[in-house]
């Protein structure tokens, strides 16, 4: 029986069922790519297509939300900057796996620690560690091999491919600022904050939406239930309890199964070969600096003052400020 064994095993290991809840929550966000890139929704504009996403995403992941935010939360000027941002994240990312690749989509996004790094350097004057410029350097050059490569594709600077390529990019500068602004509002519930981002960009996003499309078919209404519910809402949920046993260093880790399983099933399920060479050589050495730069922390446990690259990179639903420090949790 089952049942016995893993009870004795989260017993001995406690740490073990936090894992196992980011694991689970990093194969339900790679699930994004199913949805995008369904035949369903083949007769949506595609010019509108990720905002259509988007909108209907963080409606439906706002849902599962709320019920679990706190009775009494504080207003904060901050949260509007990081909504904005959050906003604009999600329709660069979803408008990129639209126009381009799902995996130059996941893989641009992914590198938002890199951009923390920067940001903080240009705006609050604090310089990466040294233990930082080995993963910059790396992310940086699997960012030019990604864009190198995709621009040498016959019509591509007229085409949406170099855009879908360019707003990947950019989601990951997007997702930066979010993350740098939950950091700002660490001393708020971060299912607060994650509900929060989801029911303001499904508010700025509905004008936009009822101007442009009618009402979604039955089944793409199950459909986009599922990404809102399955692929977005649940995880987070998963993922903040999670945090409150394991470090952000351990989750960023375990949530870089994200962003390698986003293509496989792509490939897998819809059958789609779309997936370049250069995407996989690119995202393999985004994923290199990624790992070289939190698997050291792992390590060790009594690691230094923390650099602008840790500020809590694995997904932007952590704001509880050890987690965000990189300190271990008690």
């Amino acid at each position: 029986m089952l049942g016995p064994h893993l009870g004795t095993w989260l017993a001995r290991s406690p740490r073990l069922l936090p894992r196992l809840l980011v694991v689970a929550a990093a194969v339900m966000w790679s699930t994004s790519g199913l949805f995008v890139k369904n035949p369903a929704f083949d007769a949506w504009p595609q010019q509108w297509r990720g905002v259509l996403f988007a909108f209907y995403r963080a409606g439906f992941a706002a849902l599962v939300l709320l019920p679990f935010v706190p009775r009494r939360v504080q207003w904060q000027p901050a949260l509007l900057p990081m909504a904005a941002c959050f906003v604009g994240m999600n329709i660069c990312y979803l408008t990129a796996m639209s126009w381009s690749t799902a995996a130059n989509a996941i893989w641009l996004q992914s590198t938002a620690p890199m951009w923390v790094a920067v940001l903080s350097w240009v705006i609050w004057k604090r310089r990466p560690a040294r233990r930082d410029w080995p993963a910059l350097l790396l992310c940086g050059t699997g960012i030019g091999l990604i864009l190198f490569w995709e621009l040498q594709i016959p019509g591509s600077w007229s085409g949406r491919g170099s855009w879908g390529v360019a707003l990947g990019l950019l989601s990951g500068v997007l997702y930066a600022g979010a993350v740098m602004g939950l950091r700002h509002l660490r001393n708020h519930s971060p299912v607060f904050l994650v509900a929060w981002n989801h029911l303001i960009a499904a508010l700025v996003l509905a004008p936009v939406v009822v101007g442009v499309q009618g009402w979604p078919s039955l089944s793409q209404w199950t459909l986009l239930a599922l990404f809102g519910v399955f692929q977005m809402g649940v995880p987070y949920l998963l993922f903040v309890r999670a945090l409150r046993s394991i470090s952000s260093q351990e989750a960023t880790l375990l949530g870089l199964l994200e962003p390698v399983l986003v293509p496989v099933w792509v490939h897998l399920v819809l059958h789609n070969p779309e997936t370049r060479w250069w995407s996989l050589a690119g995202g393999g050495l985004i994923l290199l600096g990624l790992v070289s730069r939190y698997a050291p922390g792992l390590a060790n446990r009594t690691s230094p003052a923390p650099s602008p690259w840790q500020a809590c990179t694995a997904k932007p639903g952590c704001s509880n400020q050890n987690r965000c420090s990189g300190e271990e949790p008690p």
